[in-house]
């Protein structure tokens, strides 16, 4: 709501000086909420595209041929609720990078993305990796406090971040803005147990 109200005001001051109708201010909200709408469809079609001309339009070969990559997923009652992948990164100092973590909206908080996190966990200390990493823009607290129950603390924030895939135009500036957060855990010293308790 905040970053409506921030996008919205200067503009919504402007067009009063210049126009002196007050009518005319009653339609930037709707105008920046079509733009982020149209914008955010952009960046998200963007980065699907991206994630499919990558290791997801190659499933087998990007995953099941490398010993530096693993990807899990977790069926219930037949259906596939859950997915995470790991990619091993040798040259930045032995990590693992979390990624491709999703779960079902009817089973979040079911354990479901701690038993993915932690098959990442045990991934990365079987294959001696000194550290997984994760970058995340999601605004759900709960998959932050995942990431911390897992072990995980962040290490630093991207404002205006941008997406893989997108173009970052000038209206993708204005109307799509997102916060990247950073996330890293060593994994010698991760004393993490299937409940989530330290």
């Amino acid at each position: 709501m905040f970053t409506h109200l921030s996008i919205s005001f200067p503009p919504a001051v402007l067009c009063f000086v210049i126009t002196m109708c007050w009518w005319v201010i009653g339609f930037l909200p709707a105008i920046v909420l079509c733009g982020r709408y149209f914008c955010s469809r952009h960046v998200i079609h963007g980065y699907l595209e991206h994630a499919m001309s990558t290791d997801m339009g190659d499933i087998e070969g990007f995953y099941m041929k490398s010993p530096d990559a693993c990807l899990w997923v977790a069926v219930l009652e037949g259906k596939v609720v859950g997915v995470v992948a790991a990619v091993g990164q040798q040259k930045s100092g032995g990590a693992v990078e979390l990624q491709r973590m999703s779960v079902d909206r009817k089973c979040r908080r079911c354990g479901v993305g701690f038993a993915l996190g932690q098959k990442v966990l045990d991934f990365a200390a079987a294959h001696r990796y000194s550290f997984v990493v994760l970058g995340t823009t999601a605004y759900s607290p709960a998959a932050h406090q995942l990431y911390q129950r897992l072990g995980f603390r962040c290490v630093g924030v991207t404002n205006g971040y941008v997406t893989p895939g997108a173009r970052w135009s000038l209206l993708e500036r204005i109307f799509y803005r997102v916060r990247h957060h950073h996330y890293s855990l060593d994994v010698q010293h991760n004393k993490i147990t299937s409940n989530g308790q330290q």
